[in-house]
This record gives C-alpha cells, structure tokens and sequence, in this order.
C-alpha cells in the first residue's frame, strides 16, 4: 500500500476492510526501535553517551493501546541503548528484547510465552533486519521512510515517518478497529457451502478436483470412463473446461493447419471438435449425479457461463488465464454460484484487483482462492508453497486451496499440510495420449494414492492437544524409567 492511502476506490476499500478485519484479532503490537520509535539518528551528549530522539505521540499510543483496547506493547531492536531501556521503563513495557541478532526467534518465543497465534500479532519496522519478522505476523506496518522492499511487503504504510509518530499512527489504526468503529465490515466465517450442502473451507475435509478439462479430446466415452476412475479414487469433483471457439481463438490463428487424432485441419476446426455441447453435457450431469461426484467447469467466456447456466453445476472456476477479466467475473457472480480463482500467471495486485472487483460485486459473495503457478509441468522450485499461507493472511476466513501442474503428489499433499482446503490437479487415463494437458496430469493409480495420502495427513494432523495413547501405555512400563503417579496407580491396579 502507498502511503498516504485514502482508500479512495473500490479496491483501496476493500483492502480497508481486509486491514481492519486483521486488526480486530491484535492482542500484541511490536515495534522496532530506531527508524521506527525514532527517526534513525544517533545523538551523543556532553561526555559522548548515546541518545535518542523519541516522539511524545507514540509513547501516547502506547498508553491508548493499553486502556482502549487492552493490547500491550513490546520492542525487539537490535541496539542496546540505555535511553531506549529508559523509554520503555516510563512506558511500562516489560517486553523489551535488546540487542537481538535473531528477531524471528525473540518473536517465537514472545508468542510461546503469551500463548499468542501469528494472526493475534503485529509488528511495524523499517529495515530488512524486520522482513522476516513481518512476514510472521497477522498484521504488518512500516513508516513512510521505510526502505522500499520494506514498504512493499507489509499490510499498511504509515503516513508518517519514523521518529514521527508513525507508530501512533498504526497503533490508531487497531484501536479503530478494536472499538466498533468497524461494526460494519463483513468478516468471512471461513468456509463456502454449496448448492447439496457440502462446505469447503477450514475445519472442512480437503474437497479434491480431477480436472478432467479437454483431457477428453471431445469424447464423451473417455469423460465418462476419467469419471469412472475419479470416483474410484474418491475424489469430490471433476471439473471440465468450456470455451466459444470463435471468441477464445484469436482470428489469426483460425485457419493455421494443424495435425490431430482426426486428421489434418485448421486450428479452429480442432478446438470445435474438442468442445462438448449441450448433449454431451447433460449426459454428464446425469452420470455425476448417478455416481455421487460433483462436477463443474472453468468457463472462459461470457458466452459459456450463459450455455453452463442451462445446468445446475456447484461452483465455477476462474481459470488463472481470465483472472483480469473483469467481463467474465461479473457475469459468473450474476449467477450467484461460488467462485473458485486461480491465480497463476498473476501478480499480487492483480488478485488484490480481482478480490476487490469481487467484493464491490458483494461483500459477502462466496468466494475461493487458489495458490497456482501456470507452468505445464511445474519444477518444484516454482511451485512457492507457501504462497497459500501468503493468501490465508492477505484473505482471512476466505478458503485457500492449491491448483497443481507438476508430475508428482508429494507436493500437492504437502499443500495440504500447509493449509489448502481444497486441491486440483489435471487428471487423464493416460499420460501418453495425444493433447497439451496429458503430460502434466496424473492417471488413475496416481489420483488413488494422492486422495488416499491427503486423507491420511488430515487424520495425523490430530487435534494439537497432547496426550497419551492407550497403544503407548505397554511401551510406557517397558522403557520408561520414571512412570508418573497417575499411570503406576494404572499399571498396579
């Protein structure tokens, strides 16, 4: 965000909403000190002791955070300055960390301590011993005078400088948030339900998309029998794609010739005969329906959003190519069904964009966004993981999940570890087969072991409360050497 920021379009008041939806879950602010606290110079007194320049506003803000709000205030900086000691004395803030060549691991252990998540946590600095320590955080800030990287990662840029109230400033900005001065902003509960009543989102089982797309190549033979196989792998949904011909291919490129499964012909020809029409997907609602599958399509058009709503599928996707296509995202939110974005090929500020379209459309719209990268297959050095942990912060209560085009599973099952609520990956009965999507996608035994994977991670994530197992009891009085008090009682019962 620049500074100075009014707010003053629709997107600029859709990341206001999203700021302050982080700054009501605050119940710690954490500065750094010069650049920040102070505007970075160093003064020396009379016999050459070390001085700082401190602003009276934020040592106020201090105070308002505390009575206002109930938030404590805490400085991690890497100096070691007796007036900084001084400052944070008359401030009462007992959480002071001097001299920290290690500011992520002071902050680990300050949330330990105070038994505080990552999104319960803000931090403001200025310099890029502060980038990781941002990047950890719920909520992040940097003063106007910031080093420009650092401006450009956090949630808010102050209007202020460092040493000039900045940090009043930000501090402000959580306690409107804190006092219901923000009543109004809708906060997303975290998971999207659908038309047959099965819900997406945190707390929810990892809904798991075959997409099928034209992995067909225009039979309705082999969609059936990629169905077949998706229910068999135990897969949620099969998604397909659909496209107009005549508005998806450029004009230049209609009559290029081209050989395919059903002989040489022109580009246009080919992309007719892999389209399914009404027949083929109205055989496929059946057959879903029958076998107890979900199924629904990426349209890229408007054109086709108008053919699919002659069927009653569960979400559309966004394919990461229409992102910027604001036509095409306002017509699938006339229908009211939910949105699944992709959002490979894009830019931060692009999704922000999309987001923000979306939210000015309607604030409570159900809407799902999925971590991509558009590469056709992906090196793993590409993938960027945890970006779905980037969305969850930048998006919060909306559901995140993972769209995949690399080769293997192992990936696809670790973004779900790291927090997907849903995953899609390209699938096809054989790799070999002739068209641009086999290649990247996974086949049948490939598609059983990933569901089977991601439904055994989900069980072992457990429920983060430790305990002992009744299976660790016999290995317990076999190997423990010291057995508490309340399992000898068990054990000599």
């Amino acid at each position: 965000m620049a500074a100075g920021q009014q707010f003053d379009n629709p997107k600029k008041n859709y990341m206001k909403d999203i700021l302050q939806q982080k700054a009501t879950r605050i119940q710690l602010l954490i500065t750094d000190c010069d650049g920040v606290l102070t505007d970075g110079g160093v003064y020396y007194g009379a016999n050459g002791e070390e001085n700082k320049k401190f602003n009276m506003r934020d040592g106020m803000g201090v105070e308002r955070l505390r009575k206002l709000a109930g938030i404590e205030t805490a400085i991690i900086t890497g100096e070691k300055s007796p007036s900084v000691v001084a400052r944070a004395e008359k401030l009462n803030i007992t959480e002071l960390h001097l001299f920290a060549k290690n500011k992520p691991e002071v902050l680990r252990d300050i949330m330990t301590r105070l038994e505080l998540k990552a999104e319960e946590v803000a931090y403001i600095g200025d310099d890029y011993n502060d980038a990781e320590v941002l990047k950890m955080v719920g909520l992040s800030a940097a003063p106007a005078d910031a080093l420009p990287g650092i401006r450009n990662m956090v949630d808010y840029v102050c209007h202020a400088n460092g040493g000039d109230a900045c940090f009043r400033e930000f501090a402000e900005l959580i306690i409107e948030a804190q006092t219901g001065a923000n009543q109004g902003v809708p906060v997303k509960n975290g998971a999207v339900t659908l038309s047959n009543g099965r819900k997406i989102g945190a707390g929810e089982p990892c809904y798991i998309i075959a997409e099928i797309g034209i992995n067909h190549n225009g039979s309705l033979e082999i969609a059936k029998q990629l169905i077949d196989e998706a229910v068999a792998a135990k897969a949620d949904a099969v998604k397909f794609q659909k496209r107009t011909p005549e508005i998806c291919v450029p004009k230049d490129q209609w009559e290029i010739m081209r050989d395919t499964p059903w002989g040489r012909m022109s580009y246009i020809d080919y992309k007719r005969k892999t389209e399914f029409g009404i027949a083929e997907y109205a055989a496929i609602d059946q057959y879903c329906k029958k076998l107890g599958i979900d199924w629904f399509v990426s349209p890229w058009d408007v054109n086709s959003v108008d053919f699919m709503e002659q069927l009653d599928t569960v979400i559309y996707k966004l394919a990461s190519a229409s992102l910027t296509d604001t036509a095409l995202i306002e017509k699938i939110l006339q229908t009211g069904r939910p949105l699944m974005l992709s959002t490979g090929m894009s830019t931060m500020n692009e999704i922000d964009t999309a987001m923000a379209f979306i939210h000015q459309y309607d604030p409570n719209y159900p809407v799902m966004v999925a971590h991509s990268t558009s590469a056709y297959p992906c090196k793993p050095e590409e993938l960027n993981l945890r970006m779905i942990q980037t969305l969850e912060q930048k998006f919060p209560g909306i559901p995140v999940g993972y769209s995949g085009h690399e080769t293997g599973l192992a990936t696809t099952v670790g973004a779900v570890a790291m927090g997907a609520t849903f995953v899609e990956r390209h699938f096809t009965l054989d790799r070999a087969m002739w068209g641009s999507d086999h290649a990247a996608s996974v086949e049948p035994q490939g598609l059983q072991r990933l569901v089977r994977d991601i439904r055994d991670v989900e069980t072992a994530a457990g429920d983060g409360i430790k305990k002992v197992y009744e299976s660790e009891l016999a290995p317990m009085k076999r190997l423990r050497v010291n057995i508490s008090a309340e399992y000898n009682e068990k054990f000599n019962a």
